[in-house]
């Protein structure tokens, strides 16, 4: 599949370039009968599309979603589903100076070296609008997963650099996360990180930080032993998206600092006559599978690679030389990235939830 795909059941397979004629994604695997229309499709994507606040990269693409198969007056048919959006403002111009220099921390080397050619046109497809295919694709699997199961997903930008926000993962709603153009739920926080942002980005810099995932009313018993586990399944979808550099499930790092008297989740029966857990340290998954409890886990990015600081590099003939890269490009991608995670999650739950269907009839 060279990675272009994801997913066991329901399966997905991104395709285009940033600056190619479109991007989009075939997903296989959807059940038939699910009722769905591009305007739901596009209420995610406008989450994620570019030029939607001034700390974001002021590209102007509409990234209108256009479904081409398996769907029929307005279900799914359970054949596979084609969704394209058209790329409209490229400027590959933009581009011209790094067509033979390397930026640092950046795939223009590592394509390179795999390939022999690279698309430098905005990164072809080591460009973060590769995700949008992802963020289409997800946003079927949500409907799919809150429709048959009650299942909600959502994620949210936790931290950005040192300033960090402080929320309750159980109680947040996506009103509270879409509140500002931080999309982080903590209000007091939040403009605290858009100040930061926007200092960052008129120095010409890029910074980092975390978003948290939250999986909701998720049943006991997803994901497969060993190879397969759930979280670890959810740690492969996260750091394959772009500028993702860690991955922790419930306490994650933080738990080295503790005792196993003092990590340990004591076991409590529930309202409904079954088994729950007192805490959640393990972030909803015990031996690779859901235990019913709320699944959350922490998605690291890195700063974003290309920043207008002069920087030291080398050209593609290998001569030192030095960069001030221009075009159009994100100071942070967390606000954009919330939808991506989101997508990734449920995109992960499906896959599982139909799994589990196919072994335990």
């Amino acid at each position: 599949m060279a990675g272009n795909s994801f997913g066991e059941i329901f399966t997905i397979t991104t395709f285009g370039e940033s600056h190619g004629g479109a991007v989009g994604v075939v997903v296989d695997g959807c059940p038939p009968g699910l009722e769905i229309s591009e305007a739901e499709i596009q209420a995610e994507l406008d989450r994620r599309r570019p030029g939607q606040s001034e700390i974001t990269t002021p590209r102007k693409e509409e990234d209108a979603i256009h479904i081409m198969s398996g769907v029929f007056e307005g279900f799914t048919t359970g054949t596979p589903i084609m969704m394209v959006a058209y790329n409209k403002d490229t400027r590959p111009g933009d581009y011209e100076q790094l067509k033979k220099v390397f930026r640092p921390s950046h795939a223009d080397y590592t394509y390179l070296a795999k390939y022999g050619l690279r698309d430098w046109r905005g990164s072809g497809r080591a460009s973060a609008r590769e995700t949008l295919g992802r963020v289409a694709a997800g946003a079927i699997a949500m409907k799919f997963l809150r429709e048959s199961l009650g299942i909600e997903v959502l994620s949210y930008v936790e931290q950005v650099g040192s300033i960090q926000g402080s929320v309750d993962y159980e109680q947040i709603t996506r009103e509270q996360i879409d509140a500002n153009i931080a999309r982080c739920p903590d209000q007091t926080a939040a403009a605290k990180m858009i100040d930061l942002i926007r200092q960052v980005q008129g120095e010409g810099d890029s910074i980092g930080g975390i978003i948290r995932g939250v999986v909701r009313n998720v049943q006991p018993g997803l994901g497969e032993p060993v190879f397969d586990k759930l979280h670890a399944d959810l740690g492969k979808a996260m750091l394959s998206i772009n500028a993702v550099k860690g991955f922790e499930i419930g306490l994650g790092f933080g738990s080295v600092h503790l005792r196993g008297s003092q990590h340990n989740d004591p076991f409590i029966p529930d309202e409904g006559g079954g088994v729950t857990t007192r805490t959640n340290n393990a972030g909803g998954v015990l031996g690779g599978i859901s235990t019913g409890s709320t699944i959350t886990f922490r998605v690291a990015f890195k700063p974003v690679a290309t920043i207008a600081k002069e920087q030291d590099t080398v050209t593609t003939e290998g001569q030192p030389t030095k960069l001030e890269a221009s075009g159009r490009h994100d100071p942070c991608v967390l606000p954009r990235a919330v939808p991506i995670v989101d997508a990734m999650a449920a995109l992960v739950i499906a896959d599982h939830v139909l799994r589990d269907k196919a072994q335990n009839l």
